[in-house]
This record gives C-alpha cells, structure tokens and sequence, in this order.
C-alpha cells in the first residue's frame, strides 16, 4: 500500500483523543491497516497508533522479533489492536528506556507498570485479550497513550532523562 508520514510532536492531532472505529471489515479500515504496517516497518518501529500518520481513530499495532531501535528487547507478538482497553494487573512500575516514532532520535525514562491485561477487537471485530508483562507491557501502553493524546514524555517523572539517543547512549548505534 503506501508509507505514510510521521507526525512529529508539536502535531496538535497528537493531543487528541482518537475516535472509536465502529466500522470493521471496511476497505477504509483495511486500507489503514495496511498503511500503517508499511509505515512501521519503513522505520523500524516496534508499534504505531493511527493517529501518528493523522489518522483520528482507535487503532495500534505492535511487535516485533528483532528490531535495531530496541536489540535488547524481547519479541513481542504482532498484533492489530482495535479499540483498546488496557487493564493494571501490578502496580509495580518499572522505568526504561522509550523512543517513539512521532519524537525521531530522542529517548527518555519512563514509567510503567509491568503487568497488564489489554483487551480489544482485531481488524475483523474479533475480540481479543491478553496478558502482558515487561517490554511486550510497555510497547501496548505507549501505543494506547498516543490513543489518549498522550506521548511518552508527560509520563516522565525526571525531565533530565530526555535528550537525544546520541548524547544518552554515545557508544550503541540505534539507527
């Protein structure tokens, strides 16, 4: 299909809420679906929310099995997810390491919590809930943040862990 691109932070359809899709098995829906798999795999991404290439409705993807933005990361199950809900199983928080697609070249420390139940529909309206732990966890709540109108940095608790991946991690090559 196509690649499409990246909004960047400062983007004010970044802060917005993403609509629900009420619509399944649509040429529209599947036509994004394909857009967005093309544009995450262009840029090595480990997920993407369709807000991030404009798109105003309630559908993520993510995973990965080996990805140079994040070598140390453990595979994570490719997954569409339409209209999700994301269940806290442990309060537990746990900081690493985040980038994002919409914010090129930066990381920062960010909380989240380890365990979650996410919960959903895939591109047919099939349902879909699983459990997560550790980074398969991570990807799946900064993925449904950019849902909310959320990007990673608003997490951060210690605005000093934000810069650029060349100056935090001068000897690991992420590109």
């Amino acid at each position: 299909m196509a690649v499409r691109p990246i909004l960047k932070m400062g983007n004010p359809l970044l802060l917005q809420q993403a609509k629900p899709v009420d619509n399944f098995n649509s040429p529209e829906l599947s036509e994004l679906i394909e857009d967005m798999r093309d544009t995450m795999a262009a840029n090595n991404g480990a997920g993407l929310a369709a807000p991030q290439i404009g798109i105003s409705l309630q559908v993520v993807m993510f995973g990965i099995d080996h990805n140079p933005r994040y070598p140390e990361a453990e595979p994570v199950p490719f997954t569409i997810l339409i209209n999700p809900q994301i269940e806290i199983l442990d309060n537990t928080l746990e900081e690493g390491w985040e980038g994002c697609l919409s914010i090129p070249k930066m990381r920062g420390l960010v909380p989240r919590a380890q365990k979650i139940r996410y919960s959903g529909f895939d591109h047919q309206g099939q349902p879909i809930e699983r459990m997560a732990e550790n980074f398969h966890a991570r990807v799946v709540q900064h993925e449904v943040d950019h849902l909310w109108g959320l990007l990673y940095p608003s997490r951060m608790t210690d605005i000093r862990l934000f810069g650029f991946e060349d100056e935090l991690f001068p000897d690991t090559k992420t590109d």
